[in-house]
């Protein structure tokens, strides 16, 4: 996909290549990672702004302001009517940005993924997929942690598409851990994408523990 960010060592092939040579390169570390036990790997923060296009659609996404709070804004071209860009404040800084057609309906969706100040860098998405008629876009909500899957988080998140689903990847935690040493493995949540009352959903389907 299109999506730069600290890198997402997840297993798994991209969908539908973009714009960029970039997924090609994080298929390579996305497999390398995971033969070499899932190491996490960083790599540079993505480029304000970010493009990135699928099924003939383009999203811009910028980010502006210092510090914690900063101002969000994704502008969409490539639609038979002008959609208003999309402006609104997140907490931390864009670590990545993919775009995606994960429930295969012939309509692109966008997914920031945003990583929070301090040391946890909690991890969180942003997402908008695009509606019938092309003419508009729909908020995608992603759900808190609970259960058993919430147990050891303590931020250090990653994100990426794989193939048809969103994949997020954090190390788990055990009691006594320092920040920087987790001992107790490495989680990841698959996600689909479903509709859902007021909004699209993003709904975990499957929980893996390395």
């Amino acid at each position: 996909m299109t999506g730069r960010s600290r890198a997402p060592t997840l297993q798994g092939v991209h969908a539908p290549a973009m714009t960029h040579s970039y997924p090609r390169l994080l298929g390579c570390v996305i497999a390398a990672a995971v033969a070499s036990g899932g190491v996490f790997t960083a790599l540079a923060a993505p480029a304000n702004p970010t493009r990135a296009s699928l099924q003939g659609v383009t999203f811009t996404v910028s980010s502006q302001g210092e510090g914690s709070v900063r101002q969000l804004t994704i502008a969409t071209s490539g639609t038979p009517r002008a959609i208003a860009p999309i402006r609104q404040e997140i907490l931390g800084s864009v670590s990545g940005v993919e775009v995606a057609d994960l429930d295969a309906n012939g309509l692109p969706e966008v997914y920031v993924f945003i990583t929070s100040a301090g040391s946890g860098s909690y991890g969180s998405v942003e997402a908008w997929a695009l509606n019938k008629g092309r003419r508009s876009l729909s908020t995608i909500h992603l759900p808190e942690l609970t259960g058993k899957a919430a147990e050891g988080y303590q931020g250090h998140d990653e994100f990426a598409v794989v193939e048809l689903s969103l994949a997020r990847r954090f190390p788990i935690y055990r009691p006594g851990d320092s920040n920087a040493k987790p001992t107790g493995g490495t989680r990841q949540i698959s996600y689909k994408l479903v509709p859902g009352e007021a909004s699209w959903q993003l709904k975990p389907v499957r929980v893996d523990t390395y």
